[in-house]
């Protein structure tokens, strides 16, 4: 049986290789034959040049740290807020419906539409993209914690019961929590991504950052560093995604 989803996922390893290289072929054709202008649609052959570029310059590793440095306080203060509050409104009813008119108003509000209020508060400083992850990356912790611990089996809630765990704090760290914690996992794996999107939001007003450097880059027709700095993007979200994910079953695996 291992043997066959070794295959499998070998097997779709090469089919997403093959057509990651054919789009890049068509895209490379394009831009050579005329059809697509090498200005507007770089091809990716001069993306090599580009990097080398950025990297001699020192703009690429000044754009990641600055944008890291974003991405990390804002995954944690909006992760954070929106598990607390997700938990909470998972264990009480009443605390639910405290705060559910408050959530209607704002959860479709979405997190680009506060940057002129992160402007005003804040100014032109690294709280205020800090400020615009947090909001990009809450909702989905506060909505992956209220599930996960709204799911979690009122018979487990009574059988601690019967061991002696009546109070909500030994139900919440001995049942609630370890039950739970696949879901909680789950909504921060998507956060990662969520706040990478973010990431360029919150810095298109000018905080040095990915999304500074690609508006500059963008301002000059130097759209081969536009296409950089997305690739970096993608890239800096797979390496947290799969360091994530390890994490996750390592946290984990007493549940195997």
């Amino acid at each position: 049986m291992p043997l066959v989803k070794d295959r499998t996922q070998l097997h779709r390893l090469i089919l997403s290789l093959v057509g990651l290289a054919v789009f890049l072929g068509l895209w490379e054709s394009l831009a050579q034959s005329g059809l697509l202008s090498r200005t507007l649609a770089p091809p990716p052959s001069m993306i090599p040049a580009a990097a080398m570029r950025e990297w001699a310059s020192g703009h690429w590793w000044k754009a990641v740290q600055g944008s890291f440095g974003h991405y990390a306080a804002g995954l944690l203060l909006g992760s954070g807020l929106g598990i607390a509050l997700g938990i909470s409104a998972g264990l009480s009813r009443t605390f639910e419906a405290l705060q559910l008119g408050i959530v209607r108003v704002l959860r479709p509000i979405p997190g680009i539409a506060w940057i002129p209020f992160a402007v005003i508060w804040f100014g032109i400083t690294e709280a205020a993209a800090t400020f615009i992850i947090a909001i990009g990356v809450f909702w989905i912790n506060y909505f992956a914690a209220f599930a996960a611990v709204r799911g979690v089996d009122p018979d487990l809630l009574e059988v601690a019961e019967a061991f002696g765990h009546r109070s909500r704090l030994a139900k919440l760290f001995k049942i609630v929590l370890p039950a739970a914690a696949p879901g909680i996992f789950n909504g921060i794996r998507i956060a990662l991504g969520q706040g990478w999107m973010a990431v360029v939001a919150a810095e298109l007003f000018g905080i040095p950052g990915i999304g500074a450097r690609m508006m500059e880059a963008s301002s000059l027709l130097a759209t081969s560093v536009v296409v950089l700095y997305m690739l970096t993007i993608a890239g800096l979200y797979s390496l947290t995604d799969i360091l994530f994910g390890r994490l996750t079953a390592l946290v984990l695996q007493w549940q195997r």
